[in-house]
């Protein structure tokens, strides 16, 4: 065995065999043409449909602009479709629960990256660099019995 050919002829493995062992995406749309993924993030969950149109976001029945007040919670938002290069292509329509408004900026970019991935499978290597695809676990330590907070105890006084 002197290199990884030899390997292969060896196991009676041919590039056949491995190119059907690659996964291979497909479309995934309903019959409205529409995309669906769940985002994620701290405790806020987002329910994310998205299908082709005018660059619309629309979340909770509002729109971006009202729902999301602050500049860089819109700019959270719309990072896939410029990673993708698919600005003003696709409506977004998100319905978001729990956490807080940073944490439903993050659950609504992880659901759009997610449709997006499902609605155009080429762009899942770009999406996936980006690190728009991984779910982050990170969420807020519990409370400890005995602590003020999660780790911080009571102020000590020696008197």
């Amino acid at each position: 065995m002197a290199d990884l050919q030899d390997l292969k002829e060896l196991t009676g493995e041919t590039d056949a065999v491995a190119e059907d062992a690659a996964v291979e995406r497909v479309v995934v749309v309903d019959a409205m043409g529409r995309s669906y993924a769940t985002g994620k993030r701290k405790n806020a969950v987002a329910r994310v449909w998205i299908k082709p149109g005018s660059g619309k976001i629309t979340v909770n029945g509002r729109d971006q602009e009202t729902y999301f007040a602050r500049p860089t919670l819109r700019l959270v938002v719309n990072q896939p479709f410029q990673v993708a290069g698919r600005e003003n292509q696709y409506d977004v329509i998100a319905t978001v629960k729990g956490g807080g408004l940073s944490g439903q900026a993050g659950a609504v970019k992880h659901g759009i990256s997610k449709c997006m991935q499902l609605a155009e499978p080429e762009l899942r290597g770009a999406l996936k660099a980006a690190g728009f695809l991984t779910r982050d676990s990170r969420v807020v330590e519990r409370k400890k019995y005995g602590r003020a907070k999660a780790r911080r105890s009571f102020q000590f006084s020696k008197r």
